[in-house]
């Protein structure tokens, strides 16, 4: 590790070297988690192998050697996924194009072609998240690339690295609003506009099939699933059910959405009747690969989704047309108290009491049992419930995330031997229990409860808050929501009691230290990312129109952001224009010159007044530093004379050098290459 010493001695060369190292690490950083572990450890071991020739100042390997390391990286990534074009082959094959590049940095062209290879992987990182952490870690590589190319149109000598952070900062502080107009503005048109389809993975760990277990591991994924603002009061949390997938096929291992059997003449209509007022809220869902609309039961109307439209299916189910690959917002109405299904027994019911033969023989001979006991013998669907959630109750079973490995008959195990289950445990033997009594019944997934953001009013519901319940059909009531979760843990849906993951030392400490500071200071970054992702990342082309119709546009297109775009920029231009012929007026090159030497001189310890000529400045210069300070005295000397005694340009004197401003611009380029003594 060099120490700060060795880097202050270092050519500038070296230095600028490792600075463009470390800058270009810090970009490809975020990626090392996503790309190939060859590849993140062939980057590493690229960039510290170049790192150590520029510290010892060795020479660059021969081209041979680059060609075979990039024959061997194209090889490999043409193993690892399988093609060489796509997102993640391609930004796999931008990394190693990247730190093979530093491995032939030997002139000013060579690092232009690093700085843009380091833009492009500065983008690609968005490719896979848009949060404000990844944002605000751009900003940083942006402005160290910018700082290096700065640094690069920088004369001769050695200037200082703060110096060109100065200058780059300045760049993109101007370039602000120029970007802030481009985004307001720009016209949001597919597929010009957006991500690629593949841009965003799938992070809901819901899926359209469920096997026992499953879902505890989603207790440990505490990510955000989606976020909801209620109109007025919300809802008790035991209400908060967001439907999603319904699992009612069987196969003795794993429940799988219904498999008709039947004629479609025979299939179960929604008929779905609301009552009671309605609860407003907004939804703001993440990408989940799935078409999947989550909306708590039961809503009638459809999401309404820009560029999709949504359906509901016979089970209440909320489809969109398309895979969500993006975070979508949208509005819903639910009402708590609604029926559906159909009130009367028909033969589509008859696939919800299927069962396979040969599993569970144990749960069959329960159900047998208690259909020979008198009080039950002709007891109705209603009061059959009612034992089964009785024997939850009282029979010694426990709500927990670690009920081990159930083997093939896990009714059985979860009823009798062990008596211990996560959710969907529990809800399984509880319908195949059902099912055993010929009740029809089913599996409901989705996502019961949330958390209150007391920062911005927001609930969230997590990836740990997915559950499952059931719905039993009774004659004349239709379809039953039955959770037999909260008859083992009845704080799991009525007071927000969740099973938590086991944290980390460091979390665990803290919590332990102060458990309100912890949860408060992720309050408040979830409030942030929550205001990063409604008011940036969701400003889509409805936004745009409704600025326009705000501005006073009657009815906007992407038509009028366009002129409205180039009305902008053509204003900015002229106003950038303008301000430079004004300042160009208003002050005087020379004087601004001299001024830089004044307050160069002042932190030097040699103080002056606006007065003090040039000549008067390299005397005292010679007074302090003598022999030392013979290069500066010279050069305050030319600028006095350039000022006062310019020379008459010869007739064979090259057009760039006749003109006092190309003497001045002489003599401001060779003052940043001037040695300061110490």
């Amino acid at each position: 590790m060099p120490t700060p010493a060795t880097l202050r001695t270092l050519p500038r060369e070296g230095r600028d070297t490792l600075f463009l190292l470390a800058v270009i690490a810090w970009v490809l950083l975020p990626q090392a988690s996503r790309l190939p572990l060859w590849c993140s450890l062939g980057a590493g071991a690229v960039l510290l192998w170049r790192g150590w020739l520029a510290l010892n100042a060795r020479a660059l390997p021969r081209k041979i050697w680059l060609l075979l390391l990039l024959a061997l990286t194209l090889g490999a990534t043409f193993a690892t996924h399988g093609t060489l074009i796509g997102r993640d082959a391609g930004v796999t094959l931008l990394v190693v194009l990247l730190t093979l590049k530093t491995l032939e940095l030997r002139a000013r062209r060579d690092a232009f072609v690093i700085f843009f290879l380091g833009f492009f992987c500065m983008l690609s990182n968005f490719f896979y998240s848009q949060s404000l952490l990844t944002a605000i870690g751009m900003v940083i590589g942006l402005l160290g690339l910018l700082t290096a190319l700065v640094n690069a149109h920088m004369p001769v000598g050695k200037p200082p690295l703060a110096q060109a952070a100065k200058t780059a900062g300045s760049m993109a502080l101007l370039g602000a609003p120029i970007m802030l107009v481009l985004f307001m503005l720009f016209p949001r048109m597919a597929p010009l506009w957006g991500m690629p389809s593949d841009a965003m993975t799938g992070r809901s760990g819901l899926s359209a099939r469920m096997e026992v277990g499953t879902l505890a591991t989603l207790a440990l994924d505490d990510s955000v699933a989606m976020r909801i603002r209620f109109e007025g009061d919300p809802p008790p949390q035991r209400e908060m059910y967001f439907r999603g997938p319904v699992l009612s096929s069987f196969d003795g291992r794993q429940w799988l959405p219904l498999r008709n059997s039947l004629p479609t003449r025979y299939a179960l209509p929604a008929n779905l009747q609301v009552s009671g007022d309605p609860v407003r809220y907004e939804v703001t869902q993440e990408p989940t690969q799935r078409p999947w609309l989550f909306v708590m039961e039961a809503a009638p109307q459809g999401p309404e989704l820009p560029g999709s439209r949504s359906v509901m299916q016979d089970d209440l189910q909320w489809f969109a047309s398309r895979p969500l690959t993006e975070r979508v917002r949208y509005q819903v109405s639910s009402y708590p108290s609604f029926t559906h299904g159909p009130m009367q027994t028909t033969l589509g019911l008859l696939e919800y009491v299927d069962l396979p033969p040969g599993f569970n023989p144990r749960t069959l001979a329960l159900a047998a049992e208690i259909r020979r006991d008198p009080r039950y013998a002709q007891a109705n669907a209603a009061a059959l419930v009612q034992v089964a959630l009785e024997r939850l109750r009282t029979g010694g079973y426990t709500y927990t995330l670690e009920p081990g490995v159930y083997g093939r008959d896990t009714a059985d195990e979860f009823w009798f031997d062990r008596k211990e289950g996560f959710c969907e445990h529990i809800a399984t033997s509880f319908v195949i229990l059902m099912r055993a009594l010929d009740i029809p019944a089913r599996i409901v997934t989705g996502y019961q409860g949330g958390e209150l953001n007391s920062v911005d009013g927001f609930w969230v519901v997590r990836q740990s808050d997915a559950h499952a319940w059931a719905e039993v059909w009774q004659a004349g009531r239709g379809w039953v929501r039955v959770d037999p979760t909260s008859a083992v843990a009845p704080g799991r849906t009525g007071a927000f009691q969740r099973l938590a993951a086991p944290r980390g030392a460091v979390a665990q400490a803290f919590g332990d230290f102060s458990p309100t500071t912890l949860a408060q200071l992720r309050a408040t970054w979830e409030a942030v990312n929550n205001a990063w992702s409604q008011w940036v990342l969701n400003y889509t082309q409805g936004k745009q129109l409704k600025l326009l119709k705000n501005i006073g546009f009657e009815s906007p297109d992407w038509q009028d952001l366009s002129r409205l775009l180039i009305v902008a920029i053509v204003l900015a231009s002229l106003a950038g224009g303008g301000w430079a012929w004004w300042d160009r007026s208003q002050h005087d090159p020379w004087l601004r010159l001299l001024g830089r030497v004044r307050k160069r001189l002042a932190r030097a310890g040699i103080e002056s007044t606006p007065a003090t000529s040039p000549r008067q400045l390299a005397r005292l210069v010679r007074q302090k530093y003598g022999a030392q300070g013979q290069s500066l005295h010279d050069w305050l000397m030319q600028l006095e004379r350039q000022r006062y005694a310019p020379a008459a340009p010869s007739a064979t004197a090259p057009a760039a050098l006749k003109s006092q401003p190309a003497q001045l611009g002489q003599l401001r380029q060779a003052f940043s290459r001037i040695r300061w003594p110490a």
